[in-house]
């Protein structure tokens, strides 16, 4: 059902969010540190964890991507948003900081996707499938 996927989801944010907040505290701070990429992590794991021993049920699956699709940009919206206004007020530093890892992931992206064009790469895993033709 797509309510166990909800109830999933929700246990996963709720642990992620204690779980930095308490991280916070422990860093003297009075905010979440990484709540929600922790419950995100919390989620993945769940997930290939039930779908290894047979547990995730295909209605409970399609409920778990339904509110993933959703929860997710919107979370990560609302993240970027804080982000930027925080290191605008931060000064240079922060900025630049972002500045850099954001080019640094477009240049990643790319270079990842020529390699999983490779067509050596596609070989070794064809013949890995046993899949020797072609």
């Amino acid at each position: 059902m797509a309510i166990y996927g909800t109830a999933l989801l929700s246990i996963c944010l709720l642990i992620g969010l204690a779980t930095g907040r308490y991280i916070g505290f422990l860093c003297g701070l009075n905010s979440d540190i990484g709540g929600v990429g922790i419950a995100m992590l919390l989620l993945l794991g769940c997930c290939g964890y039930l779908q290894r021993s047979g547990r995730l049920k295909p209605p409970t699956e399609s409920g778990i991507l339904f509110w993933g699709s959703i929860y997710v940009p919107i979370v990560v919206a609302m993240a970027a948003c804080q982000d930027v206004s925080k290191a605008a007020q931060g000064g240079l530093i922060a900025i630049l900081a972002g500045g850099l890892t954001v080019l640094a992931c477009f240049f990643l992206v790319g270079l990842l996707v020529r390699l999983g064009d490779d067509p050596e790469i596609a070989v070794v895993e064809r013949r890995k499938d046993g899949d020797v033709g072609s």
